[in-house]
């Protein structure tokens, strides 16, 4: 991509990207915002937090990631990239970031000299996951990379390669391993708490707005199943305990032509388990599904809405989940802060991100060919 093309991109991607909503500016008490940036580093450096530096400024990190990161107890906001120079500053008053910290996509590369950023966090359309990701290994930095990790499984080697070759970490922004519902879906299933699983449902889909980039196949790599999909799959397999064997997928016609260009609208998929378990899925640009379901033996269990940053509920036939709400991104990045402090495994390594994109490839093959697709 040009660079002017994708400053042009990424200026745009705060427009058209999903609606969340931003946290209003009360994220650092008004003592904090007054202070000496500089200062607020050290002190932050001196209670052994890590830093990271968010690539990207769109949505999630807007109204997701930096509030999380005033949330978190071992790592801390530290730098930004971003090719708006507006956002920039809004950003640099807000967070008080020091303008040491603040790169743009010309300059990204010099963040190799800067001891305050440990980690660089790749929050940018998925086309350009790769690129930026083993960039910033081979400056010398562990990297956290949103899901899906890349387009192809071919990107996700290469990403792994260059983080190993710098002896850095690399972790896949999967948010939900640390959510308490989720954890509790692991639990009921991996331990047979209703005994074996003989059902598994899962479904997440939106009505998704004209003009987003996550239309565009360029960018995005498919359609909902890179996006929403992914979340199906990965339900499934880590309350399972197992990957597929073997995926079949069917795709519905397509309702709006001009909206759905060369992507999938609505594609529903089935996962072969070892076991034998049959796991039926849909995503879906066009509709409005939320939930995450297994039938066992004894009973059931269940999330809905299952994948939302918050706002979770969790039924089972033995009563209801309930637990407090918490910030599923700063437990995500205080536990790889961890993982990096105490030279042990992220739960969410590239290998894993690798693995779901494999899975990902056949999907789309069992729905281009209509066959059956052994993993």
């Amino acid at each position: 991509m040009k660079t002017q093309t994708r400053r042009k991109f990424l200026f745009n991607l705060g427009l058209a990207g999903l609606s969340i909503p931003v946290i209003s500016g009360n994220g650092q008490c008004g003592e904090d915002k007054k202070s000496n940036p500089n200062a607020m580093t050290d002190k932050n450096r001196k209670a052994g937090k890590l830093g990271i530096a968010l690539v990207g400024l769109g949505g999630y990190s807007t109204g997701q990631l930096a509030p999380a990161l005033q949330q978190t107890e071992h790592c801390y906001l530290a730098g930004i990239v971003t090719g708006t120079p507006s956002k920039a500053e809004t950003w640099k008053q807000k967070y008080n970031i020091p303008q040491s910290n603040i790169y743009n996509y010309e300059n990204y590369d010099a963040i190799k000299d800067n001891p305050d950023i440990d980690i660089v966090y790749v929050v940018l359309p998925n086309a350009m996951h790769a690129e930026y990701s083993i960039r910033a290994a081979q400056a010398g930095k562990h990297v956290i990379c949103e899901k899906p990790m890349a387009i192809t499984v071919e990107d996700c080697d290469r990403m792994i390669d260059a983080s190993k070759m710098a002896g850095k970490m690399l972790s896949i922004g999967y948010r939900l391993h640390f959510d308490p519902y989720h954890l509790e879906m692991v639990r009921l299933g991996t331990q047979k708490i209703y005994g074996p699983i003989k059902k598994m449902n899962a479904g997440f889909s939106f009505v998704a707005p004209k003009g987003i980039w996550r239309l565009d196949k360029k960018m995005a790599g498919g359609g909902p199943l890179m996006d929403l999909g992914i979340y199906c799959l990965q339900g499934i397999c880590y309350t399972t305990g197992m990957e597929p064997v073997a995926v079949t997928a069917q795709s519905a016609p397509i309702s709006d032509k001009e909206k759905f260009v060369d992507i999938e609208e609505t594609l529903t998929w089935q996962m072969e388990m070892p076991d034998g378990l049959i796991a039926a899925c849909t995503t879906s640009y066009s509709q409005r599904m939320n939930m995450l379901r297994a039938e066992a033996e004894k009973g059931w269990f269940e999330l809905s809405p299952a994948f939302n940053y918050s706002g979770l509920k969790g039924k089972t036939s033995g009563g209801t989940m309930e637990y407090p709400a918490l910030s599923q991104q700063a437990r995500q990045m205080d536990d790889f802060a961890l993982a990096i402090k105490n030279n042990r495994s992220s739960p969410v390594p590239g290998e894993m991100g690798r693995r779901d994109m494999k899975i990902i490839t056949a999907i789309y093959e069992a729905m281009r060919t209509g066959k059956r697709v052994a993993l």
